[in-house]
């Protein structure tokens, strides 16, 4: 194996994030479905959602994290050597979100893909990201979890509407440069559970029912939801993940300097948080600003916990998701900058 190829370590180097400007409050939905706001906050810890309008697309709030992420980082598109999108609301099934990324960020010469994960998708692309960059073959890997939820949302379920806001993040993968550098990638934990697909999912649009009058009049192009079911299951697994990878690597509570997880339920947060025994002000939630982004969660959320101090160099952060799939996952990060 050539000195290039030899395994390295991989490091987080750079963020951007964006939200539409539109939003949705929990007023709003009063007067679009039976709810109230005393309801949502109880139960989810909502109270705001940024909202993308009917001409933008995941791939225009993708592309504008990215631009961020340039911006912070000082390079442009051509310094970026492959791209993954994280998401489930493509602007179309193909051509992939990435290629319309590549092409409007500049990015020449950049091969990349979508990866469909649900929320646990942008904790699949940093792990994937990382494993590119260990084997030598980039040094530049650029992960985007970015969804307008609001494209797939059926605003007569009150059960799911209240859920889900749009939003985009962008993280930058490199290796680690100087071998002394106790920063990057430490320990990753990933699992999917296929028999819960029909918890959290849309039923129509692939091959399995194909888009026709009758997909559209049943409204089985939004997403679909048992809600008490995949309520427990996140909060169980998402334990389970992070405590296997706790104890693997000998870790405790007390040394885990911040818990960014995805943001699906405040009460989920807090369920967890408690379980692994890791103080409530260690744990990131800004759920009630932007509801569910899906893969927008993890980036919105480590910016909030860079931007509030809880995030700096040398700190062990992890990162944790549940989504459909039923996918689950847990990464541990000794952060880079």
């Amino acid at each position: 194996m050539s000195e290039a190829r030899k395994v390295r370590r991989a490091k987080i180097t750079g963020l951007g994030c964006y939200v539409p400007p539109g939003t949705l409050t929990n007023a709003d939905l009063e007067k679009m479905v039976h709810t109230t706001d005393e309801w949502i906050l109880t139960r989810t810890g909502i109270s705001n959602r940024y909202i993308a309008d009917e001409n933008t697309a995941t791939s225009d709030i993708a592309v504008e994290a990215a631009r961020a992420l340039l911006e912070q980082r000082n390079l442009t598109g051509t310094d970026i050597e492959a791209i993954i999108v994280c998401t489930v609301t493509p602007d179309m099934l193909f051509p992939s979100t990435a290629c319309l990324v590549q092409d409007r960020i500049g990015a020449k010469g950049a091969w990349g893909f979508d990866m469909v994960a649900a929320c646990s998708g942008l904790l699949y692309g940093l792990t994937t990201a990382a494993q590119l960059v260990a084997s030598g073959s980039q040094d530049r890997v650029m992960v985007i979890g970015a969804d307008t939820m609001s494209k797939i949302i059926d605003y007569q379920d009150r059960a799911t509407c209240v859920l889900f806001g749009d939003g985009a993040g962008a993280m930058l993968i490199e290796p680690v440069e100087d071998s002394q550098e106790n920063v990057g990638l430490i320990d990753f934990l990933h699992e999917v559970d296929g028999s819960g697909g029909q918890l959290l999912y849309m039923p129509a649009g692939g091959s399995r029912q194909p888009p026709s009058h009758e997909t559209v009049e049943k409204r089985l192009h939004y997403v679909h939801q048992d809600g008490k079911q995949v309520f427990k299951y996140a909060v169980r697994k998402m334990y389970e993940v992070c405590k296997e990878l706790m104890e693997r690597n000998g870790l405790t509570p007390e040394d885990i300097d911040v818990l960014i997880p995805h943001q699906a339920n405040a009460r989920i947060i807090s369920a967890v948080a408690q379980r692994l025994g890791i103080p409530r002000e260690r744990a990131i939630i800004n759920i009630d600003r932007y509801a569910n982004t899906t893969g927008g969660t993890i980036p919105l959320a480590t910016r909030d916990a860079i931007e509030t101090g809880k995030l700096k160099r040398g700190d062990l952060a992890l990162m944790a998701a549940v989504g459909a799939g039923l996918t689950a996952g847990a990464a541990l990060w000794r952060w880079a900058y």
